[in-house]
């Protein structure tokens, strides 16, 4: 649990212990919580009754943007996959978009519920102050410049949010609300629904639940910036499992490469102790062969280890 106080007065030697403390999370585990972030509490509350709200929608409501295309910006989909005749391997809804430039995709968001779009622009707003805050401490982490990674993550970065909706489940031994998986971008922040517990990661080969923590945010690495790392930072597998009694919600909003830029080890993090461990690739190439190995367990940054 890292207490982040946002005050932009603050030096680097009182940064410092949090530096280190988002460091050590980064390398042990590949996730921590954040409280103390500045991001208003009453903000992250409109934004999960409204996420909440639209899930809660006829599905009427909702078809004209239905679809399982993931090359469509907009789009809901749902994950009620049957395997065999009565095991339900994944149980869940997602709702995902853009979330920045808020201008270039707010036409395409449902009208309903209606305060949805003035909702998540003023969110993303924040949450995309609080992304290179932590981008920074995180550079700082590994001995680089503040605004190094997101320098190195390129231009124009390819961000995205994903809501996610776990109905309550009659048979929950059966089920996964999402199966185990990693995030291939770079970073992601993910709001939980307080009193629900549901997100797993997995730790010395056990899975850990991540309980909710009030008004806390849940910040894990990705695949690009364990290779950027040169491996030291870490991009560890975790799920969502369901419950029988309370539906969950979540909202993840990721921060990722644009398809043109070039991924590698940094080059101050490697040395003759420390070889390069996976090459240098555009990113589209990571996302090709993320959708190359679809219906299978992904090993995709595997395919660019040297």
């Amino acid at each position: 649990m890292a207490d982040y106080n946002s005050d932009d007065d603050k030096s680097d030697r009182v940064l410092s212990p949090l530096v280190q403390e988002i460091s050590q999370a980064c390398e042990d585990y590949g996730f921590f919580q954040i409280i103390n972030h500045g991001v208003p509490e009453n903000l992250c509350e409109r934004m999960m009754i409204s996420v909440t709200e639209f899930f809660q929608l006829h599905h009427e409501e909702r078809a004209h943007i239905s679809s399982n295309d993931r090359t469509k910006p907009v789009r809901v989909s749902n994950f009620y996959l049957k395997e065999g005749q009565d095991k339900v391997t994944m149980w869940s809804e997602t709702f995902s978009h853009p979330w920045h430039p808020i201008d270039d995709f707010i036409h395409l968001l449902p009208k309903n519920p209606p305060q949805y779009r003035e909702v998540i622009g003023a969110y993303a707003k924040v949450i995309g102050a609080l992304m290179n805050r932590l981008l920074s401490l995180i550079s700082q982490g590994l001995g680089l410049e503040k605004d190094f990674l997101q320098r190195k993550l390129g231009e124009k970065p390819s961000l995205n949010a994903q809501a996610n909706y776990y109905p309550p489940c009659p048979d929950p031994e059966l089920t996964l609300g999402l199966a185990a998986h990693t995030d291939i971008g770079g970073l992601t922040i993910l709001r939980q629904l307080e009193g629900v517990t549901g997100l797993q990661v997995i730790k010395d080969g056990k899975w850990v639940a991540v309980e909710p923590v009030p008004n806390a945010f849940v910040i894990n690495v990705g695949h690009q910036i364990q290779v950027m790392s040169n491996g030291r930072y870490k991009s560890v597998h975790h799920r969502a499992v369901t419950n029988k009694q309370r539906p969950r919600v979540s909202l993840a909003m990721f921060y990722s490469p644009n398809k043109d830029t070039i991924v590698g080890p940094i080059e101050d993090l490697v040395d003759e102790e420390h070889p390069p461990l996976y090459r240098n690739y555009h990113y589209a190439e990571f996302i090709e062969e993320f959708r190359r190995q679809e219906g299978t367990r992904r090993r995709v940054k595997e395919v660019f280890e040297i």
